[in-house]
């Protein structure tokens, strides 16, 4: 297996010298600074570092919720600039950090996402909440009635309709109790698994990035310091700073 992708599929997304600066008091401040990977298809990747890292900011650049500064991103091998970018965020979907449901009940926030309308019927809410592992009964129930951990997995219901090829994650688990965020992490795994999802998950919690395997980049101040094999990096650190972060030095 290679040391910076365990699946040889070829790469899906490819970040080159990738940069995103923004102006603060007269100021300029690189948040973003020459990023570059290859992330191929059909893997687990998990974006690491203390917080203000810039993690979450890599995600964003992905589908385009932020633009870059310098640099490019290509999906499938052409340009992120040259896919609508309506098209882009549903082939590059992102959850959030915090679920946002929409009003109404769990079908209807399903049925938003659909793009045949007519699919919209219990057979399709049931096989999504299943893929997902909610119960179908929960399609009728109102978002305010639901657990957060059982929000944040209607949310990833929500985007699976879109059927994306990458899936960005921005620290889904952070709000949940060790319980349901083990449950998500096993569901990460499934979907990776049985969809075949290229998943890329920003995490500031390395024990989490080991027990999902896969590989992990370890970003700091916005530089990626050390990417490969999970296991490797975290329990074999090459790079001083990965140490200091392993060790809890760097928060």
């Amino acid at each position: 297996m290679s040391d910076e992708n365990p699946i040889n599929a070829g790469p899906v997304l490819q970040a080159r010298n990738l940069t995103r600066a923004v102006r603060t008091d007269d100021r300029s401040h690189t948040i973003i600074d020459d990023f570059s990977y290859e992330f191929n298809s059909g893997n687990i990747y998990t974006i690491v570092g203390p917080s203000g890292a810039g993690k979450s900011s890599l995600l964003r650049l992905f589908n385009r919720l932020d633009e870059k500064t310098g640099g490019e991103v290509r999906f499938r091998g052409q340009p992120a600039e040259s896919y609508p970018v309506t098209e882009l965020r549903r082939r590059i979907a992102l959850l959030f950090q915090e679920p946002y449901l929409f009003a109404g009940t769990v079908a209807d926030n399903l049925i938003y996402c659909c793009k045949d309308r007519k699919k919209a019927d219990p057979q399709f809410t049931a096989h999504y909440l299943g893929l997902v592992g909610l119960d179908p009964a929960l399609a009728e129930r109102s978002p305010e009635k639901l657990s957060v951990g059982q929000k944040q997995r209607v949310a990833l219901a929500r985007i699976l309709v879109q059927e994306p090829e990458i899936l960005l994650l921005d620290e889904p688990t952070s709000a949940l109790d060790p319980g349901a965020a083990r449950t998500i992490e096993e569901l990460i795994t499934k979907l990776n698994q049985e969809l075949q999802l290229t998943i890329i998950m920003v995490t500031h919690n390395f024990r989490q990035a080991l027990r999902l395997e896969g590989a992990s980049l370890v970003v700091i101040n916005g530089r990626l310091i050390e990417s490969g094999i999970s296991k490797d990096i975290f329990e074999r650190p090459a790079n001083e700073i990965t140490r200091r972060f392993v060790n809890g030095e760097l928060r």
